[in-house]
């Protein structure tokens, strides 16, 4: 996947550090940046007690007005900087804020998420739930400073040969051609021919490898801990400066009920990770 367009979504509070992150980001990839500026605002109050409505009304212009003085901060940092760029004002209730994100992440090639977004848990899960799961664009979250743009030396990418796995592999290929190692890592795989075929990793390997990728398949064994604890310590055995995986392989109510790898993922891991669904 070629990157020419990314959608950089920035919390109206705090944004100044994932602002610098995505003109770094595209100033290296030589990407056109989309600064989606959002705010959300609490649905209207029920009932009918008028100055409680006059009070929501105003507050509601107040966060309209922030949003435009923020927008053309955000405009003013990214004339001054070499990429080419646009700035998408949004103001939206929390309950629409992901359609809202769906509908702008169908026209990126990636959708990135700095510290500061990720730190802020609604504006996280918003943008999860809207730019991953209800458009076809994959995501990178980013949630230290440093400049996720550079390539990654090493990589881990967790497989386990599922439909989604297989899409972050492909969606990702850019950085796992540019990265010295890739490390392809099956926890507690099966060898069957309708899981992981007869020798786990064999296959994603040599496919990988036809396009230029430095693979080694690691077969890890969990040792009865959990799957996504498993995977941020391999990352830290091999070095890895990102993980690349397939984002929930169970249904999204199921997920939000019962948690699972993906979210503990977002939640715990340090270093960037590629998410693709």
């Amino acid at each position: 996947m070629t990157i020419k367009t990314v959608l950089s979504v920035l919390g109206v509070n705090h944004f100044d550090e994932d602002l610098k992150g995505a003109i770094d980001f595209c100033e290296t990839h030589g990407a056109h940046l989309t600064a989606m500026a959002i705010s959300m605002g609490a649905a209207p109050p029920i009932g009918s007690y008028e100055v409680v409505s006059t009070v929501w009304v105003e507050e509601r212009q107040r966060e309209i007005d922030r949003l435009a003085d923020k927008s053309s901060e955000i405009k003013a940092v990214l004339a001054r900087s070499e990429v080419s760029f646009e700035v998408q004002e949004i103001y939206t209730e929390f309950a629409w804020a992901d359609e809202d994100i769906a509908e702008r992440a169908l026209y990126a090639d990636l959708v990135l998420v700095g510290p500061q977004a990720a730190r802020d848990q609604e504006l996280r899960r918003r943008v999860i739930d809207g730019a991953l799961f209800r458009s076809p664009t994959p995501m990178l979250i980013n949630p230290r400073k440093s400049n996720v743009g550079l390539a990654p030396k090493a990589i881990l990418l967790a497989w386990d040969s599922s439909d989604e796995a297989s899409r972050a592999a492909r969606q990702s290929i850019e950085f796992l051609q540019a990265a010295e190692s890739v490390h392809i890592t099956l926890v507690d795989p099966l060898a069957s021919s309708s899981a992981n075929g007869e020798e786990p990793g064999a296959d994603v390997a040599t496919f990988l490898a036809r396009h230029g990728v430095k693979v080694d398949v690691d077969c890890v064994a969990s040792g009865g801990r959990r799957v996504d604890e498993v995977l941020r310590q391999h990352a830290a055995d091999v070095a890895a400066d990102m993980i690349v995986m397939g984002a929930y392989n169970h249904p999204r109510l199921q997920q939000r009920l019962f948690g699972g790898v993906t979210r503990s993922m977002l939640e715990e891991t340090k270093i960037p990770l590629f998410l693709a669904h």
